[in-house]
This record gives structure tokens, C-alpha cells and sequence, in this order.
């Protein structure tokens, strides 16, 4: 139900836009969020954003650099990466909250998207 899109590869200080698309139900009443996998950490936190997009938060690494906004209208959610860097080399995942406040953690998430790969080189 959650289609992820917009990886791919981009060189270091560049951008790329991934996008999180619902199909069937709706998630207009629930926080969102992105997480990030690599062979080296398990699925890592990057950003979320609450129900109406009124509440946002970023992982340290990403603050200025990635912004999350959503359409509800859409029933997307975006990611903005700016500025990218080789170490946000991952797959990124979206997911839907339980709840409409935004969670950091794995657990506050219910629905999953499947992964959409970023490449950064140096």
C-alpha cells in the first residue's frame, strides 16, 4: 500500500527528491516517517512529521539538509535531500504511525513501504 520512489544516484552535494504514495487507504490522520537501512546499522531513523505537517523532526545528521513535507490531499509523503552526502548511502524506508504524533522509533510505525535505494559518490 506504500510505494516509495525518487532514489537513485546522485553525486556528493547534490539532490534527490523521494516521494511515499499510498494506494487504498488513507493516511491523512497518521504521522509518517523515513527511516534509512545500510549493511552496517540496522533501519536508523531520518525524519517524520506529524499528521497535519505541523510537527517535524530530523535526525542530527540530516537537520538543514533534509526537509519532509506531505500533501494529504495526495496522500504522499516527500523527502527532500539537499546537500547529500556519501554517508546518506542507504535504502530509505517510509512508514505510517499507529498514531497522528510523529515517533523516532521502529516500534511507533505500522505500516511499512518497501525500500527505494540512495547512492551518493564521493
Amino acid at each position: 500500500q506504500l510505494q516509495a520512489s525518487g532514489g537513485g544516484l546522485v553525486q556528493a552535494g547534490g539532490s534527490l527528491r523521494l516521494s511515499c504514495a499510498s494506494s487504498g487507504r488513507t493516511f491523512s490522520n497518521n504521522a509518517t516517517g523515513w527511516f534509512r537501512r545500510t549493511p552496517e546499522k540496522e533501519r536508523e531513523f531520518v525524519a517524520a512529521i506529524n499528521w497535519n505537517g505541523g510537527s517535524t523532526y530530523y535526525v542530527d545528521s540530516v537537520k538543514g539538509r533534509f526537509t519532509i513535507s506531505r500533501d494529504n490531499a495526495k496522500n504522499t509523503v516527500y523527502l527532500q535531500m539537499n546537500n547529500l552526502k556519501p554517508e546518506d548511502t542507504a535504502v530509505y524506508y517510509c512508514a505510517v504511525a499507529y498514531g497522528s504524533a510523529w515517533s523516532t522509533t521502529i516500534v511507533g510505525y505500522r505500516y511499512w513501504g518497501q525500500g527505494t535505494q540512495v547512492t551518493v559518490s564521493s
